[in-house]
């Protein structure tokens, strides 16, 4: 009897496993509804299919899609009816009586494989561990695929795809609609392993012309993996080149027939960029880390500054003509970003036209390759007797035989018989630099030393001849004063048409300051005159434009309020996204201010400072283009008890670093020593990487020659941040910053705000607190929670001694930002024991605050009377 009960028991048990498990397969009999219908669940739950509305909208109806299993959000790696949403909740995913694999909405067909009319019924779908749907067809053991979702993709390419010429990967219309977009990825079928972007079947992007220009074996393009990001192309090679099964399998395979990890993907994004993403674990609460993407910034882009003009993304404008070439649309190519090309000042095809030398990274590939020559000069001579010829460039190399111990030398010229495009200039001492020697004519070059065919006879003439001789020469006078009074008139009319076109570019072509002091004055002056729009380096945008990459400013595109005014985001044709500051009439910030952020942010280049790309005046509106911060400000996560969490140690640690840097080159490494004078959390944005890079510099001050500090009677900061001295005397100089640093590093590894920190027991502010807890030894306490896991305890403890070094009360015991990034970065520096910091007992709050508290930052002005003023 019990033996009967146990086996009962038994039965029912794996009976209600069964039942209750989800199911992975659809049958003719069963397949998924989308009104109270289970999805279907891979396997070994790594991914499942399902009816689905994207970002929970009902806007554009429903679809039928692959998701990464419980991903929240979902991350949708597939969709069959993109084109043709349902628009009910009655839709369904099935086998039709045909045998075709249908998504079907009250009996309408709203997409279908093709796979129809077969005479065999006996066909399933199933959705395996990798990803991929497939419909199955043939008995248990004799099955076969006849359709997978995987030669199919929309915008996401999965380990197990093979990348066909016949494939493509297409982006999304909008973030919330599916529908085919504007981007495509695909194979380039003019070019062997290279890959294109095409943008309405415009090409946008292609691998090989922006990467390495030579390469050991005498290919142009060099190997594959030093023109593409190398994780895209390797997770593209290894599945393009090898043989994926075409049985079922109900697991992922790779091209060895071994198990594949499925946490990367490659996915065609609706901004134009191809990216490749991946995840540590596999566990559905995994967050998904951008690897890298293609293209990687503006100079990528295919052809993006025409034929014979350069691209450096590292310049204000990236665009520029070769020398002896002008642009074609001059109202484009001053904008800096992209143009319709340059064009020749006069005709080559002759012996005595020249050659630029241009140090480049990158250009399209050339018409010719000559390897019998055997020198640079025959190359060159090669050039000039093809009237086709545009450019060249020669390179000798030495080989090795091995064992043997002796070289050959082999030579090769390559020769460009087409326009010039795609030219990536080089950085200053790249190793990697090649010569390009682009031709141009001879009246391009001013003057030559030692022009070709200068020599001549001198001949001996006899006494017959002499009249001749003096009659030529009066002729040839007479013809020399004639052709100076014509180009004279040439001039004038050249110099007059020359003031029409300054006028025309006068929006957003500047001539440089050339010296600190201009910069000063500009800044010091009491107004904003038009004639000053000439000294800044970064262009004017007018009202019109920013009106419409705002949508009229509407809220939707408010990013978040600041002491200025409010900030936008605007989005620009190309697709070229931005940050707009816009100065409030409320605002305590002024035009001192405005002017100086305007002029002095524009003189700055380093990676951890914020880019400042255009400005605007007009009428009373005062406004600031900036490159946009997808994840804004760090203050937004490290003081938000759920975003803090994504802030590990490593990313921490990065970010004070990259902090430190930004300003040791305000400090000393920049052409104008700045002191910035309100750096806190809040003025630190954070790009896509999570890079660190300073902003606001309305309050900065430029310090002139070997100047280090200075005084004011109107002191302006932030609660919190400023130092004893300047709070209270009006001094400052870069020790003043390095004290704002020292609260700042405090408030990142511990994750409290210096403003709102209170410890009830001793009054201590957040300053105290940490003293506190060094002086006891215990100076991990101050670690934020969230940071147990991952924390470096040597890091840390060495970030908590720098920190209250940088807050100590005398500004000359605070160590210089130099020193700054020594301690922070060398393992076996010795550190100095900190003094006691400024500010250790705060002020007495009410009975009701409690360390918890997060009381927002106030900014202030204080006049000699220190009077708060804002």
């Amino acid at each position: 009897m019990a033996y009967t009960l146990c086996t009962i028991y038994t039965i029912l048990f794996f009976t209600s496993f069964s039942i209750c498990s989800a199911r992975d397969t659809i049958t003719l009999d069963n397949p998924i509804h989308d009104s109270g219908g289970e999805p279907l669940v891979s396997a070994q739950k790594r991914f499942e299919l399902g009816f689905f509305t994207p970002n929970g909208s009902s806007k554009h109806g429903r679809y039928v899609g692959i998701w990464y299993y419980k991903s929240s959000p979902r991350v949708i790696v597939w969709i069959a009816n993109r084109n043709n949403s349902a628009s009910k909740t009655t839709g369904a995913f099935t086998i039709a009586e045909d045998g075709d694999l249908q998504v079907q909405e009250d009996n309408n067909k709203l997409w279908s494989a093709n796979r129809g009319g077969s005479i065999s019924f006996n066909r399933t779908v199933k959705l395996l561990d990798s990803g991929n749907l497939v419909l199955i067809e043939g008995q248990a053991g004799l099955e076969r695929i006849i359709w997978q979702s995987f030669d199919n993709p929309t915008d996401t390419f999965l380990p197990g795809m093979k990348m066909t010429a016949k494939m493509n990967l297409t982006s999304w219309k909008s973030q919330a609609d599916p529908a085919p977009g504007n981007f495509t990825f695909l194979q380039d079928q003019d070019r062997r392993n290279q890959y294109i972007i095409e943008n309405r079947a415009s090409p946008h992007w292609k691998s090989g012309l922006s990467g390495k220009f030579f390469h050991s074996d005498n290919n142009i393009y060099g190997n594959n993996s030093h023109v593409i990001c190398p994780a895209i192309s390797s997770l593209l090679s290894n599945y393009t080149s090898g043989t994926r099964r075409t049985t079922y399998q109900n697991k992922p395979f790779d091209t060895h027939g071994q198990v594949d990890h499925y946490g990367m993907r490659l996915v065609m994004d609706l901004d134009g960029h191809i990216k490749f993403f991946t995840r540590d674990n596999d566990t559905a609460s995994a967050s998904w880390s951008m690897t890298c993407m293609e293209p990687r910034d503006n100079c990528s882009l295919f052809n993006a500054c025409g034929n014979f003009g350069s691209c450096n993304i590292e310049e204000t404008r990236m665009c520029k003509c070769l020398d002896g070439f002008e642009p074609k649309e001059l109202n484009n190519w001053n904008s800096g970003l992209y143009s319709e090309g340059c064009t020749r000042n006069s005709i080559i095809c002759g012996k005595g036209d020249h050659f630029i030398l241009l140090k480049i990274m990158g250009v399209e590939a050339p018409g010719g390759l000559l390897t019998d020559i055997e020198s640079a000069d025959k190359c060159k001579e090669e050039c000039l007797d093809r009237c086709e010829c545009q450019a060249y460039s020669f390179e000798g190399t030495e080989m090795s035989h091995t064992k043997a111990y002796s070289y050959e030398t082999t030579a090769t010229c390559w020769i460009w018989s087409e326009e010039l495009n795609n030219i990536r200039e080089s950085k200053d001492g790249s190793s990697e630099a090649r010569d390009l020697y682009v031709r141009v004519g001879s009246s391009d070059i001013v003057a030559h030393p030692n022009p070709e065919g200068s020599s001549y006879k001198k001949k001996q003439f006899g006494p017959i001849f002499l009249m001749i001789i003096a009659t030529l020469m009066i002729i040839a006078t007479l013809a020399v004063i004639a052709c100076c009074f014509i180009y004279y008139l040439i001039r004038r009319k050249l110099a007059e048409g020359q003031v029409i076109r300054e006028r025309n570019r006068e929006n957003t072509a500047f001539r440089l300051y050339d010296s600190e002091r201009c910069v000063k004055d500009l800044m010091e002056s009491g107004q904003f005159r038009e004639e000053d729009k000439k000294g800044i380096d970064v262009p004017f945008f007018d009202l019109k434009s920013i009106l419409a990459a705002t949508d009229y400013f509407a809220e939707t595109k408010k990013l978040g309020q600041g002491g200025f005014g409010p900030v936008y985001k605007g989005s620009f044709l190309g697709g070229q996204e931005i940050a707009i500051k816009r100065l409030s009439s409320g605002s305590g910030q002024g035009l001192d201010e405005f002017k100086n952020e305007v002029v002095l942010i524009a003189k700055l280049q380093h990676r951890n400072l914020v880019r400042l790309l255009g400005y605007c005046i007009e009428g009373d509106e005062k406004m600031l283009l900036y490159e946009y911060m997808p994840n804004k400000s760090l203050d937004s996560f490290l003081f938000d008890r759920t975003l803090c969490v994504l802030l590990n140690w490593k990313i921490r640690f990065d970010i004070i670093l990259g902090i430190a840097r930004g300003l040791l080159y305000l400090h000393q490494d920049s052409r104008l020593r700045i002191i910035h004078r309100d750096l806190k959390t809040s003025n630190v944005l954070l790009d896509e990487e999570m890079n660190p890079k300073i902003s606001d510099f309305g309050l900065a001050r430029i310090f002139g020659g070997k100047q280090t500090e200075a005084t004011t009677t109107r002191v302006v900061g932030t609660y919190g941040y400023m130092s004893p001295e300047y709070a209270l005397d009006g001094f400052f100089s870069v020790k003043s910053d390095a004290f704002s640093f020292g609260v700042v590093v405090l408030e990142i590894i511990s994750g409290k705000r210096n403003t709102g920190f209170h410890q009830s027991e001793h009054a201590l502010s957040l300053l105290g607190y940490a003293w506190k807890l060094w002086k006891e030894g215990k100076a991990l306490d101050l670690m934020d929670q969230t940071l147990r896991e991952t924390c470096n305890a040597e890091e840390f403890l060495r970030c908590v001694n720098v920190g209250l070094l940088c807050v100590q009360e005398d500004p000359s015991d605070r160590p210089t930002m130099s020193n700054v990034v020594f301690l922070l970065g060398s393992e076996t520096a010795t550190l100095p024991y900190p003094k006691q910091p400024a500010y250790v007992v705060r002020r007495s709050l009410s009975s009701t605050a409690s360390s918890s508290n997060t009381k927002p930052e106030r900014s202030i002005e204080l006049t000699a009377t220190i009077d708060e003023g804002r």
